[in-house]
């Protein structure tokens, strides 16, 4: 075996890492003679280490290497490079609208990493250090390893049935059985002792909160659509969801020290995070998949009190004309005005004026604002950030979907579960706005807005997949944006790293 060759295979690529991102298609620069740590059995292990790339959630064959087969000595150098790269920055890039998957291009470490597998005795274990190289990356490899390995067995299905909540204690021939088996396949503690029967009992009802609390489902015991939707999931989109989490982590940019607001969308939670630990935390409500809120990477400026609603065209054809047909006399109690443009001045309508069912939503020709107050869809304070999708963080007076463990209910803004508490930890530093002045202003009923003097950094991010304390904990691919990221994985070309001798 020339050694040359697996060497130049990998300084071909080292010597340029900026093609690293691209198909590198053209033939490398001869590479300078220098001899390889590694012997011909050491070579051999790469490969074998290499042809196990699944176990990470890259595919061997996107580096020409085929399961199976041994490659030679050419194939591995171009392998490892290939595969290294993708381990250190990441396979699929940045996708379109993915402006919070924060990557962190650094040629001189990749450098480093091939300076590495290039002088070592065993390179194998670079590619394996550099498959673990972020802290969740073993939690998640396990995790996947699960499940791949339940992929191959029949997955039960729990039937849904209409408007039938399973209650704990209760009787139910044709869902509880195969829920036991269902969560015997994922479950350990209950897999040891699953018991038979159709009647929920207590054995089953705590694996069923485990199984709630593992996905975000409010630990209720109770089994209904959210929970069945769950459970039935295929475990290949499982094993999707962990190699898109596994690919997001690899090149991420570290998180900045100060102090700064995340909400993870698929995770109903907003978090404030200063020098890595989690100084306030609360449930919000995002857009529901019709309507997605997008990920969106700003800073908070201002807060608005007692803010009116302009409602966006969208809303008010597709959630406002069927009520004004209904009765307009509801939502004009609810503080809505009707405005229409008439010779070039914007006139208010009468609402009992109008034929509303002759009204075509395509070309829906009023404007609808509702006046600040306390059934205003803002509620009593709105958040502004700069974007272009109008999004903002806002109160609201549908308190009760705070309870809900689905919380995508919204047009695309956040609604927050404390407001007020959000807006004290803004407000500080900013002169003269103590919690009194707060009361005042809210009392009012006035609209001010206020500049804030620290303008936060605000992430609004997606991860569906989120390990804490070594646990793996999985939510719904809300907007399928898991599956949009594995397709950009697979859509890139295999490498094809020439070597040079």
């Amino acid at each position: 075996m020339d050694r040359r060759v697996v060497l130049g295979g990998l300084l071909a690529l080292a010597a340029a890492p900026g093609v690293a991102r691209a198909q590198a298609s053209a033939p490398a620069a001869p590479a300078p003679t220098r001899t390889l740590a590694a012997g011909p059995e050491a070579l051999r292990r790469l490969g074998e280490r290499l042809l196990r790339l699944e176990e990470d959630g890259l595919d061997p064959r996107w580096y020409g290497l085929t399961p199976g087969a041994t490659p030679d000595p050419q194939q591995i150098a171009s392998a490892a490079a290939g595969a290294l790269t993708d381990l250190v920055q990441g396979r699929a890039g940045v996708p379109a609208g993915r402006v919070d998957i924060r990557r962190e291009s650094n040629p001189a470490l990749l450098m480093r990493w091939f300076e590495q597998i290039i002088e070592a005795a065993e390179p194998a274990e670079v590619i394996e250090r550099a498959a673990l190289h972020h802290p969740d990356m073993a939690p998640l490899k396990a995790a996947l390893a699960a499940a791949r390995a339940r992929a191959g067995n029949a997955w039960p299905r729990v039937p849904e049935i209409q408007g039938r909540i399973l209650e704990p204690g209760a009787t139910d021939p044709a869902r509880v059985p195969p829920m036991r088996q269902r969560l015997a396949l994922t479950d350990p503690a209950f897999a040891a002792s699953p018991g038979d029967g159709p009647i929920y009992d207590e054995r089953l009802q705590a694996a069923v909160r485990r199984f709630q609390a593992e996905r975000g489902i409010d630990p209720t015991g109770r089994v209904g659509p959210v929970t069945l939707a769950a459970l039935n999931r295929p475990v290949e989109a499982s094993v999707n969801q962990l190699r898109a989490a596994l690919d997001m982590r690899r090149g991420q940019a570290a998180p900045g020290r100060e102090r700064r607001v995340e909400v993870n969308v698929p995770d109903f939670r907003l978090a404030v995070i200063e020098e890595g630990r989690v100084i306030m935390e609360m449930a919000v409500v995002v857009g529901r998949p019709a309507r997605a809120t997008p990920m969106i990477v700003t800073r908070m400026t201002s807060v608005q009190f007692n803010p009116p609603w302009g409602v966006p065209q969208r809303n008010a054809r597709e959630d406002l004309l069927p009520r004004l047909q209904r009765d307009p006399t509801a939502l004009q109690a609810r503080g809505f005005r009707i405005f229409q443009r008439v010779d070039g001045q914007v006139v208010e309508v009468d609402p009992t004026t109008v034929n509303w069912r002759a009204v075509n939503p395509d070309r829906f020709p009023f404007f609808i604002r509702q006046d600040a107050g306390d059934a205003n869809a803002l509620g009593r304070l709105k958040f502004n950030m700069p974007n272009n999708d109008d999004i903002f963080l806002h109160d609201t007076p549908e308190r009760h979907l705070f309870r809900r463990a689905d919380r995508a209910y919204s047009s695309g803004c956040i609604r927050l579960e404390r407001p007020m508490d959000l807006l004290m930890l803004l407000l500080e530093g900013t002169e003269g706005w103590s919690r009194e002045r707060v009361d005042r202003t809210l009392a009012s009923r006035q609209t001010i807005t206020a500049a804030l003097r620290r303008q936060l950094p605000i992430r609004l991010h997606y991860d569906t997949v989120l390990v804490e304390n070594g646990r793996v904990r999985s939510r719904p691919d809300l907007y399928g944006l898991d599956d949009a990221y594995v397709r950009a994985m697979e859509a890139r070309s295999p490498r094809a790293v020439v070597a040079r001798a």
